[in-house]
């Protein structure tokens, strides 16, 4: 029996690495357990010369050979021959052009490129890299290192597009993958040869790739078939199935026009056998039904041909399928009522018989019915209304507003149905329901509605009854009450009442200042309830704060209002009185002293004189304490804190005279200039009486010493400002002012341009209405002053003179109470001018006042008479419907005309029943005024425009240019909803942008015009415009047209999830190369392998293409499947499966672990092409290997650091047989030796040989 040795777990420590986890028997009786040799559980290391390698010798216990990771860096070595090379001069290798080319090469590739030179001086280059930077880099080497030679390939024009391949894709990969540079002529360049440049070897690669991608293309074929557009429902089927059908069993692509489009081609596409297969069938189908259908032709009311169709034509389609009949209906928008029905002769009676009985299927009654009726017959959400389409579910039942009558539609017996409740209900309504219609002013509607309509709710509910009061935007008085009889007398006459007593009520306004209307109202509205509680019958409306408005506004009865209005202005008074307020500067040092402690001075000077006292906070740099309530108080308050604060320091205060007419000049802009006196003077306070009150006092207050040194800067600033600031007074008549101004201030212009002065005027609200303030240097102000003063000198010479005026132009001077007379005198000096009373026959009017101005008022007046002896006045006649839109807003464009045209216009008086008889007369159908319409003008048309001839007539085409025109333009009815736009929302933006009505007729009515009215040169703009969104939306159409061309694909569907990708990615991504839609099937569907593509037909293809070539791959993938540990799934797998993610990309392929509780958790499955696949297995494996190593020593440690077994004594270590201290004359090693365990790096004296072995340093 061998010898058997026992490791401790120290000695265990040192050598568990080597461990595999069956060796492990920790709770299994030694006597039972396998006891490994030394040499099975610490195998030696291979010594040089691996003997492993011998054929017939075992493999090593620690495991077979590693497999070698695939590198992503690749190393391609090629030759260029002496011949081609492009720089021969060898004394210059490896210093020449070609290292500064391959230097370049690398810097813009990142590839690492080796030149040598071979014994046949050709060039040998070693390209190492990533793939992409290797190819790119060679195909540089090429085309610089070596020289280029040049061939041409043919192949037909069309096939282009196919060497170029997707956004220039393919002709990209042909170039890197070959070498080469290929030039594929334009579209518009006629030659069809292709030019490669590169070396000999390249240009055959390309050259055979390029013919091959001709041949592939040469192998389809297109035919273009013309039949007969009436014979093409037989060849497409009932719901298209024959075609459908015809495609599957020949592979070709057919497509048959809708039968909207007036085509007869239809199109095949696909490989050339198979289209061939498909043009035969076609043309035998077709040759058959020519020979053997014929037709009969039915007359159809118009209204019943939508029945005939059905939905989406569905309906002719049924006839098709259970017939064989072709149904051929005239197109909507013509008149014609004839239906041709089109086969056999045996079948055509069955098909006819469908044709009458889908046509008489549904049938169309209008039912009486007064039309404010219709919505009690509709009732309370559809109520009543929603019964009968319930019950009758076919009926459709339709209101039109303003209209007296009510449609039904829908099979014969349940119209019929309905039509007898409906009929019901309109007699039960007639008999239980009344309504009345009251006209009440339009300014008392929003009264009777009241606050969020509560009266008008609070009587809909007490009488039951409906109250219809107009929309402002309507301008009528008439409000409409519905309901109950009783309740509707009883609702009329409370309204009235309302109305009585509004029309018994008063408005006044008070002006209150903004900044105490929240003051009266108070806290949550207290205190102007109190007012309310004490005048309930006056209404009290502020202002939003938002306007900015001081009109508070009261309404109510007369005599309430007054007292109410004089509550109100006291308070407003004991405001305005409590509201003065006073600055009081202070230093910021003494204002705790003015507070006290705890407040309590301050609090004592509040209490004593009854004021408000705010001092600014500790951490602002303002000295401002504002004082607030009565003057009186506010100013004992003031001087009882400067007490304070005089007698807490050395204060100074001391007054200067200064004038008040230099105040704002010292103070300068936003204070500047009196703030730096301040900062320089160590902080004192200035200053300056209030503006307006005629003070020269300003007031210096501080420090002693900084008081003088700030009044001496004071004055000195002052006197500066004294000098170029000499200001001289001069009195005038103020009915002087405008004379001496001058028309656009020419006058006075002149005589400060001479003088330089700047002469002030008094304005409208200053008390010396008579003073002219002359300001500047001394000089000037004397020249100026004297000027004036002569000017006002003549005027102040009053002379008396006359000229005779026609008597028929006196009326023009004194009508408008003298308007014209009033003028003349404000613009020359007050001039007095005096017509004769009427009556007298005298032509002699009087002028009297300055000389200047009596005879400058002479010349205007003669001006105007000449005016007025030139004056004509011209007539123009408009439609009164369109004055409104003349004048513009606020008679702003009436205005324009008048002053540019110097005219005078009149408009006739309104006659609202000649507007509203007229308006009936020139209405059409559609409610529009008919432009063909023959206008014959009445008074109220007749516009007058009166002033000189030539003005006159120019003021006239400005009038008619005004006149609002109407145009048809022609739009096809399939585009309104489309030009109407969202919610309206694209005709709204038109006709803001134009400044026109555009008018759409009704849907049912489908009618191929628009009406636009407006102004003409807006209509034209609006014209084009229209036009110009129609051929947008045309061209839309077209584009929707070409991109519903769709093509179904079956694919197997376990390729499905493959062409999905994950998270959609592979998918996605054809869709937006290729712009495509593509469909799969649902979960339900019966036809789970077919895969539809919509798009433009050449995207679809090429989709298609792309798809198949997808499934292709995927065809030629294998799926292997390899057993790994399952405690190495975690860490191949990676966090949140980083890992897994990495690997598969690397090596292209998909790797499924199983799930879990799976009955083969360590089956691993991996597909891909065969290559990739077994790379994959083996780098797989490769990492189980490494990982075990590492799992299997975990679990050992930790199977060996278990507590002792239950079953029995304590643990013996491990245990291993014919280990080396069992030898004869061996003793177990000493782990506490040092000799036997040495320390790394440190000596050891050699006393005898250990077990283990001759020692090696």
């Amino acid at each position: 029996m061998s010898s058997v040795a026992v490791l401790t777990p120290e000695s265990f420590a040192e050598h568990r690495s080597g461990l595999k986890d069956q060796e492990i028997t920790g709770c299994v009786p030694e006597d039972e357990a396998y006891i490994p040799t030394y040499l099975e559980a610490f195998p030696p290391l291979p010594e040089k010369g691996a003997p492993g390698e011998k054929a017939g010798e075992p493999v090593s216990a620690w495991g077979s050979r590693i497999r070698p990771i695939k590198a992503s860096v690749i190393t391609q070595v090629f030759h260029v021959p002496l011949e081609e090379r492009r720089y021969k001069d060898n004394s210059q290798f490896g210093e020449g052009e070609e290292a500064k080319v391959c230097l370049d090469i690398m810097q813009r590739t990142g590839a690492h490129i080796e030149l040598s030179l071979a014994k046949d001086q050709g060039l040998s280059i070693m390209v190492t890299g990533k793939l992409d930077s290797v190819m790119k880099a060679r195909k540089e080497i090429v085309a610089r290192l070596q020289t280029q030679a040049s061939a041409t390939v043919a192949i037909p024009k069309e096939h282009h597009r196919f060497v170029i391949g997707k956004n220039g894709e393919k002709l990209q990969e042909l170039e890197l993958k070959t070498a080469t540079k290929i030039a594929i002529p334009r579209p518009d360049d006629p030659s069809a040869n292709i030019r490669i440049t590169g070396t000999k070897e390249g240009i055959e690669k390309a050259r055979h790739e390029i013919l091959l991608i001709s041949a592939e293309q040469d192998k389809r074929a297109v035919e273009r078939l013309s039949l007969e557009k009436a014979f093409h429902p037989f060849i497409a089927g009932a719901h298209n199935r024959l075609v459908q059908e015809l495609s599957q069993e020949t592979g070709a692509r057919i497509s048959i026009p809708p039968p909207s489009l007036p085509k007869d081609e239809i199109v095949i596409t696909g490989e050339k056998e198979a289209v061939a297969l498909a043009l035969n069938r076609i043309r035998a189908i077709y040759d058959d039904k020519k020979r053997k259908t014929t037709t009969i032709s039915v007359e159809v009311k118009k209204s019943q041909h939508k029945y005939i169709i059905g939905p989406k034509g569905n309906t002719l389609q049924e006839i098709l399928e259970t017939t064989g009949v072709s149904v051929e209906m005239p197109p909507l928008d013509s008149s014609s009522e004839t239906i041709i029905l089109r086969g056999e002769p045996d079948k055509l009676g069955p098909a006819l018989t469908q044709v009458y009985a889908k046509a008489k299927s549904v049938m169309v009654v209008e039912v009486t019915a007064p039309a404010w009726l219709h919505r009690f017959i509709i009732g309370k959400k559809g109520q009543n209304i929603g019964r009968i389409t319930q019950q009758l579910p076919r009926v459709h039942i339709e209101f039109t507003d303003g209209e007296e009558r009510i449609s039904l539609e829908g099979p014969t017996e349940e119209v019929e149905q309905a039509q007898t409740q409906i009929q019901e209900i309109i007699k039960d309504l007639l008999v239980r329901m009344d309504y009345t219609e009251v006209i009440i002013d339009q300014r008392f509607h929003r009264h009777l509605i009241g606050k969020n309509g509560a009266n008008i709710n609070r009587i809909k509910e007490q009488y039951k009854v409906s109250v219809r009061i107009p929309q402002d935007s309507e301008r009528s008085g008439l409000v409409r009450i519905e309901g109950d009889p009783k309740g509707v007398q009883l609702a009329r006459r409370e309204l009235i009442e309302m109305v009585q007593r509004m029309e018994n009520e008063r408005t006044k306004d008070l002006i209150v200042e903004q900044k105490f209307h929240r003051t009266i109202i108070g806290q949550k509205g207290e205190k102007i309830k109190e007012v309310r509680d004490k005048f309930p019958e006056v209404i009290i409306n502020f202002p939003d704060p938002a306007q900015k408005s001081d009109i508070v506004q009261l309404r109510g009865p007369k005599n309430e209002v007054e007292k109410c209005a004089k509550f109100l202005q006291k308070i407003i008074a004991d405001l305005i009185e409590n509201s003065f307020s006073l600055s009081v500067p202070i230093f910021k040092q003494f204002h705790k002293n003015i507070i006290g402690k705890g407040g309590a001075n301050i609090k004592k000077i509040r209490e004593e004189t009854n004021t408000k006292i705010d001092l600014p906070t500790e951490n602002s740099n303002s000295e401002m304490i504002v004082i607030t309530g009565k003057k009186s108080n506010c100013e004992a308050a003031r001087d009882r804190i400067l007490a304070i604060q005089r007698e807490l320091a050395n204060i100074k205060e001391t007054e200067v005279t200064i004038p008040a007419k230099l105040h704002n000049s010292l103070i300068g802009s936003k204070g500047c200039l009196v703030r730096s006196i301040m900062e320089d003077c160590g902080g004192v306070h200035i200053h300056f009486p209030s503006e307006g009150s005629g003070s020269d006092k300003v007031t210096i207050r501080g420090p002693a010493g900084e008081v003088e040194k700030a009044k001496k800067q004071l004055l000195q600033l002052a006197e500066e400002k004294q000098v170029n600031n000499f200001t001289a007074e001069l009195q005038a008549k103020p009915e002087y002012h405008k004379f001496l101004i001058g028309r656009g201030g020419a006058n006075i212009r002149r005589v400060r341009d001479r003088t330089g002065a700047r002469i002030i005027f008094p304005s409208p609200d200053d008390t010396e209405q008579e003073l002219i303030t002359i300001v500047g240097k001394e000089e000037a102000v004397r020249q100026a002053q004297k000027e004036l003063e002569s000017l006002v000198k003549n005027l102040d010479d009053v002379v008396e003179d006359s000229m005779v005026v026609d008597i028929r132009h006196h009326r023009h001077f004194v009508c408008r109470r003298g308007q014209v007379l009033r003028e003349l005198a404000e613009e020359y000096g007050g001039v007095a001018v005096s017509f004769p009373r009427t009556g007298t026959n005298s032509q002699r009017v009087t002028l009297k006042g300055a000389k200047d101005c009596v005879e400058a008022a002479k010349k205007r007046i003669q001006e105007i008479i000449e005016d007025l002896e030139s004056q004509v006045s011209v007539e123009v006649a408009i439609p009164q419907r369109y004055h409104r839109a003349i004048m513009g807003p606020k008679g702003c464009r009436i205005q324009h005309i008048t002053r540019e045209h110097e005219v005078q216009i009149k408009f006739p008086e309104r006659d609202d029943a000649v507007t509203t008889s007229q308006h009936c007369h020139f209405m059409d159908e559609n409610g529009e005024v008919s432009p063909d319409a023959e206008f014959v003008p009445r008074k109220c048309d007749i516009i007058t425009i009166s002033g000189r001839a030539e003005k006159c007539e120019l003021a006239k085409a400005a009038l008619l240019a005004l006149v609002p025109i109407t145009e048809d333009v022609e739009v096809s009815y399939e585009l309104h909803r489309y030009i109407i736009g969202q919610k309206g929302s694209g005709i709204r933006k038109m006709m803001e942008e134009y400044e026109v009505n555009i008018w759409v007729p009704q849907p049912e009515k489908q009618l191929d015009v628009i009406k636009v009215t407006g102004l003409v040169a807006n209509v034209e703009r609006a014209k084009l415009g229209l036009l110009e969104r129609v051929k947008e939306l045309q061209a839309e159409q077209e584009d929707r047209a070409l991109r519903s061309f769709k093509v179904t694909m079956s694919v197997d569907p376990k390729f499905h999830p493959k062409i999905i990708g994950r998270k959609g990615a592979v998918i996605s991504q054809i869709r937006k190369d290729h712009d495509v839609s593509i469909q799969f099937p649902d979960k339900g569907d019966e036809q789970q392998d077919l895969i539809v593509i919509s798009g433009y037909e050449r995207n679809v293809e090429e989709a298609r293409q792309a798809i198949q070539l997808l499934v292709a791959e995927l065809q030629e993938m294998v799926s292997q499947e390899v057993h790994l540990d399952p405690r190495t799934h975690a860490r191949i797998i990676g966090a949140r499966g980083k890992a897994i993610r990495k690997l598969m990309e690397e090596f292209k392929v998909d790797i499924r672990f199983p799930q879990p509780g799976s009955d083969e958790p360590d089956k691993v499955t991996v597909m891909g092409l065969p290559e990739t696949v077994d790379n994959a297995i083996d780098h797989l494996l490769n990492l189980e290997e490494e990982y075990m190593l590492s799992v299997t020593e975990t679990e050992t440690l930790a199977a060996y650091m278990k507590p002792p077994s239950r079953y029995g004594g304590g643990a013996k270590g491990f245990v291993v047989r014919d280990a080396p201290w069992n030898a004869a004359g061996n003793k177990a090693p000493d782990m506490s030796s040092a000799e036997d365990f040495p320390t790394f790096g440190t000596g050891v004296a050699l006393k005898q040989t250990s077990v283990w072995g001759p020692k090696k340093f």
